[in-house]
C-alpha cells in the first residue's frame, strides 16, 4: 500500500448497486473493518496491480501519445 503524503485526504462519493454494497458491508462487519478501508484496500490493491498490468500499460502510452498529438496541433504557431 502506498503511503499517504501529509495528513490531507481526498473525499469522494461512490455509487453502488445496493447488493454490491450490501456485500461490502457484510465483508467490513466480519473483518471489523469500515466501509472506508476495505473500499481503500481495494482500490490500492486494484492500481498496483494496474501498474504491472502490460495491457494497461500499453493503453496508456497510446493516450500519452494522442495527447500529445492534440497539444501539439492547438499550440500556437507563433510559439
Amino acid at each position: 500500500m502506498v503511503a499517504e503524503r501529509g495528513t490531507s485526504t481526498k473525499n469522494m462519493m461512490l455509487r453502488l448497486d445496493p447488493e454490491l454494497a450490501e456485500r461490502l458491508q457484510t465483508v467490513a462487519e466480519v473483518e471489523g473493518r469500515t466501509i472506508a478501508d476495505v473500499v481503500r484496500e481495494a482500490i490500492g490493491a486494484l492500481v498496483e496491480q494496474r501498474r504491472g498490468d502490460e495491457r494497461f500499460r500499453r493503453l496508456l502510452q497510446e493516450n500519452l501519445a494522442r495527447h500529445e498529438r492534440a497539444l501539439r496541433l492547438l499550440q500556437d504557431d507563433d510559439s
